[in-house]
């Protein structure tokens, strides 16, 4: 674009509107460079300037001989610059960034340390301990609104869940969640496991009070036990064949027999569905437990429990969760 120096220089045409001046004789005028240049086909028309003033003050019409020189391309710099302050600078990726990366890399196929090997637990260990290390919330107890979320967890070395994620310990059924729900606002937490078959889910949880103990650790006391009401699947599929001994056997003529057991199967499903889930006091007196928090911040938890077990969360809804 012209600097502003040069916006005195772009070439124009003038036009004059009124006839030449009978007492002045025509004749082209010599202008400065930054001055309008007069059209060759009304220079023996035009008036007389004389030290910047004239007799008649003649209509001047101006165009501009390009009129891009100045007004599209302003408008194109100052799109430009409104789309520059728009845009939002890329987050740094931050070394703490890199850990948690690594952390939740390292999971993968340990099926939430069940299979872990030793390699791989050391890996984890050290991740965990330079997390721990950077801790953005050195006192968690005291941020009670990062605390308060739906926890997935995604690793742990505590032995007793173990037999939970070994296959063959449940026919037909496997865990498909454990989390942790914190409610900082009524110092409540919920643990829960979630089953699923070919035929239902369930879950078993634990309903528990907490109290502050210090900046990290909180007591925690187990008051009732939830068996959920199973959610029977009311629709089977049914293929239109299936291979044998290397012959297709077709099953059309079994759809009648099947949409039968589908409608008997609904109205079980919603029988039982219907029903209140199954709750049981939990009176022991020895039923707590405390919990040490290293590591918080919006979206990754590591505590540590009795006997130095470790526990890695994921907020519910978090990038971490996704593949």
């Amino acid at each position: 674009m012209a600097s502003i120096s040069q916006t005195n220089q772009f070439p124009c045409k003038t036009l004059s509107q009124n006839p030449p001046h009978n007492q002045f004789t025509s004749k082209p005028s010599i202008l400065p460079l930054n001055s309008v240049r007069i059209s060759r086909s009304l220079a023996k028309k035009s008036f007389l300037s004389i030290q910047g003033f004239t007799r008649a003050r003649p209509l001047v019409l101006t165009r501009a001989a390009d009129d891009d020189e100045w007004g599209p391309e302003k408008e194109k710099e100052e799109g430009g610059a409104l789309a520059v302050a728009e845009e939002e600078s890329p987050k740094e990726v931050t070394e703490i960034d890199n850990l948690k990366k690594a952390l939740v890399d390292s999971f993968y196929g340990t099926d939430r340390g069940l299979n872990a090997t030793s390699e791989t637990r050391a890996e984890i260990v050290e991740l965990i301990t330079q997390l721990e290390a950077k801790n953005p919330t050195p006192a968690p107890t005291e941020a009670l609104t990062l605390l308060n979320a739906k926890w997935i967890l995604v690793y742990t070395s505590f032995s007793g869940l173990f037999p939970l994620f070994s296959r063959g310990t449940l026919p037909l059924a496997r865990v498909e969640e454990i989390s942790q729900t914190i409610d900082s606002e009524n110092f409540t937490v919920q643990n829960s496991i979630q089953f699923a078959g070919p035929l239902a889910t369930t879950s078993i949880s634990t309903n528990a009070k907490f109290e502050v103990r210090s900046p990290q650790r909180v007591q925690i006391k187990f008051e009732e036990g939830v068996i959920g009401t199973p959610q029977v699947t009311d629709s089977l599929v049914l293929p239109e064949n299936v291979e044998f001994l290397g012959q297709k056997i077709d099953l059309s003529p079994f759809k009648g027999i099947l949409s039968s057991v589908q409608d008997t199967a609904s109205s079980v499903a919603k029988t039982i569905s219907s029903q209140p889930p199954l709750k049981f006091s939990i009176s022991n007196s020895n039923a707590q437990s405390w919990l040490l928090t290293t590591y918080l911040d919006e979206d990754l938890r590591i505590s540590r429990a009795d006997a130095g077990s470790v526990f890695v969360f994921i907020k519910e809804g978090s990038p971490l969760l996704m593949p």
